[in-house]
């Protein structure tokens, strides 16, 4: 028999040769363009288990410590209905309401919701909608939406299971209705128009970076995404003499730049990305740090 130093020696020796060629046949596939990418071609069955698996499990670890307020106040299910409609129906659609043509195509499908709350705790289903899954176009309403309203998505997704088509249609006349008598402003308004309630913070401006896709125009140190040319690029940001070429560069300027491109830039392609006075607080202090 072989001495054990020898055998643990062929082991991994083996292991490595099986590395060598997995890594080689990983390259060979993703350089050579044979994995289909196609939006047609279905996720293979083992793949899409282990996917679906991983976010379950992650979802459930990273909720555990979430606390959860009251959901019950009818006024906070009200508005719940009206950002449902708002911003749930086209990917994930509504009792007697189809997904839109994006939410039908997209890969992974967005599934239901109208089952959520029997496989969710409430503590779960607002992880999921503040902070989105990766990879599969859910999004995090973090960015776009206040904590009451994204509680109040939680409230209304409590009630969906027992809404028929009909008492989804009320209660969706219902959020109407109010919405119209002004006593519930439209959803995301409350978090874009309000004030700044502290300086700008460089990690929220990162995160709020690529949470507003300022990335797929301009190619920013820290955040990732593709090499693109459609804006120039930022990392030299703070060392920079003006904004826009026209405002001197300074952090209540750039706010202001970035809230209202075509007030500081008549005729700039820079498009309004619906920022807070908060937000932009928070990506300006980022970008005075990229030197």
């Amino acid at each position: 028999m072989p001495p054990r130093r020898t055998i643990v020696a062929t082991v991994l020796a083996t292991l490595a040769a099986l590395g060598f060629m997995a890594t080689l046949a990983a390259f060979a596939v993703v350089q050579g363009g044979l994995y289909d990418v196609s939006a047609l071609r279905q996720h293979w069955k083992p793949a899409y288990a282990v996917l679906e698996r991983a976010m379950e499990q992650s979802v459930r670890r990273h909720a555990r410590q979430v606390q959860v307020p009251p959901l019950d106040d009818r006024t906070l299910a009200l508005r719940g209905a009206a950002c449902f409609r708002d911003k749930c129906v086209q990917c994930h659609g509504a009792p007697g309401v189809a997904q839109s043509d994006i939410g039908q195509s997209m890969q992974p499908l967005p599934g239901p919701l109208i089952d959520a709350a029997r496989r969710w705790e409430p503590r779960e289903l607002y992880w999921v909608t503040r902070e989105g899954i990766r990879m599969s176009g859910m999004p995090a309403w973090e960015m776009h939406l206040s904590e009451e309203e994204i509680w109040s998505v939680v409230a209304f997704l409590q009630q969906l299971p027992h809404l028929s088509v009909q008492d989804y249609r009320q209660a969706i006349r219902r959020a109407d209705a109010v919405q119209q008598a002004g006593f519930l402003s439209a959803c995301g308004t409350e978090r874009r128009v309000g004030p700044a309630t502290r300086g700008g913070d460089v990690e929220q401006g990162r995160k709020l970076l690529y949470q507003k896709a300022c990335n797929a125009c301009h190619v920013i140190p820290g955040i990732t995404g593709s090499e693109t040319h459609v804006g120039p690029p930022l990392g030299d940001f703070g060392r920079r003499d003006t904004v826009a070429g026209v405002l001197p560069n300074t952090s209540e300027n750039l706010a202001r730049w970035l809230r209202e491109p075509d007030a500081v830039k008549p005729g700039t392609a820079m498009p309004a990305m619906g920022l807070s006075a908060q937000d932009a607080l928070d990506i300006a202090a980022y970008l005075a740090a990229l030197r």
